[in-house]
């Protein structure tokens, strides 16, 4: 499997926050933290990620997870698992 430009991965998140957050207006950037949107506690982290590794076809370990601050380094991990 080839790894998916950076505007590819974004486009994908972009549409993932939006399924997850039940919200069209979201829009994936790297900047972009969890304080930032509306649900994105705890249980949304864990909606999210699952959904995530769904759409990109990856698995995350629990440390992996709760080292990212914000979008950016969430798809960074996606570039580097895919």
């Amino acid at each position: 499997m080839s790894i998916p430009a950076t505007d590819e991965i974004y486009a994908r998140l972009t549409s993932t926050l939006r399924d997850v957050f039940d919200n069209d207006a979201l829009v994936a950037t790297p900047e972009l933290r969890a304080p930032d949107v509306e649900g994105w506690d705890s249980l949304g982290n864990v909606q999210l990620v699952l959904a995530v590794e769904q759409a990109f076809g990856v698995r995350f370990g629990a440390g992996e997870i709760s080292e990212i601050r914000n979008v950016g380094e969430l798809v960074d991990l996606i570039r580097r698992k895919v």
